[in-house]
């Protein structure tokens, strides 16, 4: 594609009709205000400087959200199939948004047990749940392992079928899968290498997502609001 052919997209794109969106202010700073209240989108409404753990629940309820809703997207007008290319921001949002609810839920369960560690690092989903899950076994409280298990069910059936897919390990874990279509050794993914279409229902992932998404987010809730020793927050 030539210079000439970007400028005349370029041009068009400035030209375009939105919504009331003025043309002229194509600069205008991205962190900005807009006269719409609806039209804003604030970092600090939801996030405070002295409540970590619930930020922590709070931002990952974004990404599952946004995961969730880009599909829903797709669902109502694939045409372009622009889903092809969708999906990885769908997986990285998904997969991250468990992560931060997982850290969130360790940490809680941490302060519970009077531990001063926090959150575990990495970005293995499938060791986090693990280390999530023994510590409920351990913590004593309301909250018992068979209700996590029970409760995660769906959860566990993902992580291990993302695992299998990506071919994961506890040293190597490929979760970056959905960011870049190689590893850090320039190994290509498995939907790189594989022979024939890799797929994922839309339809499906939305159903099991909105599941798992209230689940975390009832579980990271509990326990924050619930098992949480009141004089943490003093």
């Amino acid at each position: 594609m030539g210079y000439e052919k970007i400028f005349e997209q370029t041009v068009r794109v400035k030209n375009l009709d939105n919504s009331g969106f003025n043309s002229q202010n194509m600069m205008k700073p991205i962190f900005s205000r807009n006269e719409d209240i609806d039209r804003i989108a604030f970092l600090n409404w939801r996030i405070s400087k002295d409540r970590h753990i619930q930020n922590l629940t709070n931002i990952a309820e974004g990404y599952l959200t946004a995961a969730i809703r880009l599909a829903r997207l797709c669902l109502i007008n694939n045409n372009d199939k622009s889903a092809d290319i969708v999906i990885f921001p769908i997986l990285m949002n998904a997969n991250h948004g468990i992560e931060i609810y997982l850290k969130a839920i360790m940490w809680s369960l941490n302060v519970i047990m009077k531990s001063d560690a926090r959150i575990d690092r990495g970005h293995n989903l499938l060791q986090l749940y693990r280390s999530v899950r023994s510590k409920i076994k351990s913590y004593g409280g309301n909250l018992t392992l068979k209700d996590f298990n029970e409760a995660t069910a769906g959860l566990l059936n993902y992580l291990e079928e993302l695992f299998e897919k990506t071919k994961g390990t506890d040293k190597k874990d490929n979760m970056d899968f959905s960011r870049y279509p190689f590893n850090t050794s320039y190994e290509n993914h498995f939907y790189v290498e594989k022979f024939g279409n890799t797929e994922v229902d839309l339809e499906n992932f939305v159903v099991r997502f909105e599941e798992i998404s209230v689940v975390l987010d009832n579980i990271a809730s509990f326990l924050y609001e619930h098992e949480i020793p009141e004089d943490f927050f003093d």
